[in-house]
């Protein structure tokens, strides 16, 4: 019997942004929570290790053979002693690839929690947590789909404030953005930012409170995306347009765009309309929070 597990889409509602470092790497201060919308991964039985990818968008990982499933597999079993039975990983494909949305990292932090049950290695958090960092700046949070402020690379993790669960859409024009080429971008601009956590309060009333607040933030790499993507600032002018938006901005490097919204009922009338009027965008109706089971 296939067990299964949740890999929920990943949502920066503000994404700080530094110069780098020796190395390369940016520093990076971001709230990121989650979405009730997202992948979901089965693992079974089977003669061998293997994996099959299903879904809308299975296509974009077509050829994939080094995609973060597999490499979070391979770590798990090389973290842990002795021999393990062979098993088959299925992917159901539902988010965007390339999109911002941290689908790739959530579906590693699925499969790590999924594996560590069914091989029953019981591993601990800590240990899940470091595999998951190992696997990119997004693995660690999207481990356990809590909302939390990152740091550093994105390994320094601390709860959130408290956060009302937020009804949201989700729009993506369905073109892909390269992170690397977003970041390159940003450097020869050079608009870097303190990543120095902003003041926040201990928790937010409502999802007015929290837009207001989150007006006085950004995302860094929304600049360049839109610069390498216009498509991306077609659906933030879009957003910003309708009248149930509290707030409209980019997750991650794109092209994923999110409205916030005041409640179900906008939330609801805002992604039936612009389903109807741009039938080629990925459009979804979600809950902003975590975790979801």
């Amino acid at each position: 019997m296939a067990l299964q597990a949740f890999a929920p889409a990943k949502v920066n509602l503000f994404l700080h942004v530094g110069a780098p470092a020796a190395d390369g790497y940016h520093p990076l201060c971001s709230l990121m929570v989650f979405a009730d919308v997202g992948d979901r991964l089965s693992v079974y039985p089977a003669d061998a290790i293997e994996m099959v990818v299903d879904g809308p968008f299975a296509q974009d990982l077509a050829g994939e053979g080094d995609n973060l499933v597999l490499r979070a597999a391979r770590a798990i079993l090389a973290a842990t002693p002795g021999p393990k039975p062979p098993f088959g990983l299925m992917l159901e494909k539902m988010l965007p690839v390339a999109s911002g949305l941290g689908g790739g990292s959530s579906d590693a932090g699925a499969a790590l929690r999924l594996l560590s049950g069914a091989l029953g290695l019981n591993l601990s958090g800590e240990t899940l947590e470091a595999i998951a960092a190992e696997l990119g700046a997004d693995g660690a949070a999207c481990l356990w789909g809590r909302p939390v402020i990152a740091e550093g690379r994105g390994e320094r993790l601390t709860p959130a404030p408290g956060l009302p669960v937020v009804d949201a859409v989700l729009v993506n024009p369905r073109t892909p953005v390269s992170t690397p080429a977003v970041f390159r971008a940003l450097d020869a601009a050079g608009s870097f930012s303190d990543v120095t956590p902003p003041p926040m309060p201990e928790a937010f009333e409502g999802v007015e409170e929290l837009a207001a607040w989150l007006l006085g933030q950004r995302n860094d790499l929304q600049a360049p995306a839109v610069g390498l993507a216009p498509q991306i600032g077609d659906v933030l002018a879009c957003l910003q347009d309708e009248p149930e938006t509290l707030l409209a901005r980019m997750t991650g490097s794109g092209a994923t765009c999110f409205a916030l919204c005041a409640g179900d009922y906008e939330a609801e009338s805002l992604a039936g309309r612009l389903a109807g009027l741009r039938p080629d965008w990925w459009v979804r109706r979600c809950r902003l929070g975590g975790p979801w089971g």
